[in-house]
């Protein structure tokens, strides 16, 4: 058991809390470059439509030019999920829908009804394998590395719990759920929910972000037996909200930090302790999500209603990609994106649309969009490509 950790009082600033509830004020023009690459290589695009009365997956086939065509809808055999007061981020995370190309495997959360779905996929179609609980309350994203599967969940105190996969079905790791110590309900506040969970690299610490619950970074140490040590290492996050991350390629820590709206870095170590190195907001409204691509990050501002680009130096420094940053406008509340596997198509989820957006990738890092297809329900979360 973990040892309990002082409560901390949760600070959100009214401008905060308007933003991140999505007034969708005017978006800014969208960015265009005659460098745009087209892809030879078709690929398979996974939407969570995190329904309420029975959750699904949307399967979509890509064409060369980035288009997406309906291919077709498995039911997870579970319910989607909402947080309170949300409006667009209905699960208000990142990673709730991840594919797993080494064994083929798609993995879903269904937080309405606290288990996880496993799919085998085989191109454009799913076979669903096993629903099993998720090891704790309003479960809100997953964790791969290699056969180690780790799921976060939300609700109450929050908890993340451990298994094992292995073709095509996941086991639960005896003795592996840790306690976070949060104070949140069930369904939990969007704001206090647990953003993220994610491996380093090396696959030595986990990381969760616990949003405006306590504004930390929190971080165990893997044992080699795939269990978590019983000390929770937290780290107060460079500026408030640290929602999703991601890691650069020499494996810095680089963070959505919604407060502020800026992108933090952090050095990892060996031990757990993260280390700030630089933070710098792209003036948007809701910056929350972050999809690497190549040497760019591509961060969602669910209230602005677009997506910005930033660099990151070898040294972890961040830099707005052109004068602004801003590379694209998105439908409404624009939360969590994928790229293709090729790094050549951007796919961002407007969750308060019902749609997703495409766009080109070009090599100088800015956007063109492709089109947007409809017909999915307000408040789906997850993506995956493969």
């Amino acid at each position: 058991m973990i040892m309990n950790k002082p409560t901390r009082s949760i600070v959100a600033s009214a401008s905060l809390v308007g933003a991140l509830s999505l007034v969708f004020p005017a978006g800014v023009a969208s960015a265009a470059s005659p460098q745009a690459q087209v892809s030879s290589t078709r690929h398979t695009v996974m939407i969570q439509t995190n329904s309420l009365t029975g959750n699904r997956i949307a399967v979509y086939d890509q064409a060369p030019d980035g288009t997406l065509t309906r291919a077709g809808s498995y039911s997870t055999g579970g319910l989607g999920g909402q947080a309170s007061n949300s409006v667009a981020d209905y699960l208000a995370s990142q990673g709730s829908l991840v594919y797993n190309a080494r064994q083929h495997t798609l993995l879903a959360v269904n937080a309405g009804s606290n288990t996880l779905s496993v799919f085998k996929v085989r191109g454009d179609r799913l076979t669903r394998r096993q629903v099993l609980p998720s090891g704790g309350r309003f479960p809100v994203s997953i964790a791969v590395n290699g056969d180690l599967v780790y799921a976060l969940n939300g609700g109450g105190a929050g908890t993340v719990a451990g298994f094992r996969l292995n073709h095509g079905r996941l086991r639960h790791i005896h003795g592996s759920v840790r306690h976070l110590e949060l104070a949140n309900t069930t369904p939990p506040n969007f704001l206090t929910s647990p953003g993220q969970i994610g491996f380093t690299p090396d696959g030595r610490n986990l990381l969760v972000t616990t949003k405006a619950a306590t504004n930390s970074i929190e971080a165990f140490r893997v044992t080699p037996r795939g269990l978590l040590s019983e000390h929770l290492a937290s780290t107060a996050a460079s500026t408030p909200v640290p929602f999703a991350f991601t890691f650069t390629p020499n494996g810095h820590l680089v963070v959505a930090q919604a407060g502020n709206s800026t992108l933090g870095t952090y050095a990892v170590h060996p031990d757990t302790r993260l280390t700030p190195i630089g933070s710098l907001s792209d003036g948007q409204q809701g910056l929350c999500w972050v999809t690497r691509i190549q040497n760019h990050y591509y961060v969602a501002n669910a209230g602005s209603n677009t997506i910005s680009a930033y660099t990151v130096s070898p040294r972890g420094i961040p830099a707005l990609l052109g004068s602004t940053g801003v590379v694209a406008t998105t439908d409404a509340g624009p939360i969590d994106m994928a790229a293709s596997p090729d790094g050549q198509t951007l796919y961002a989820q407007a969750g308060a649309a019902g749609r997703i957006d495409t766009y080109r990738v070009n090599r100088d890092g800015t956007l063109t969009r492709i089109g947007s297809i409809s017909g999915l329900p307000t408040g789906i979360e997850g993506i995956a490509v493969h």
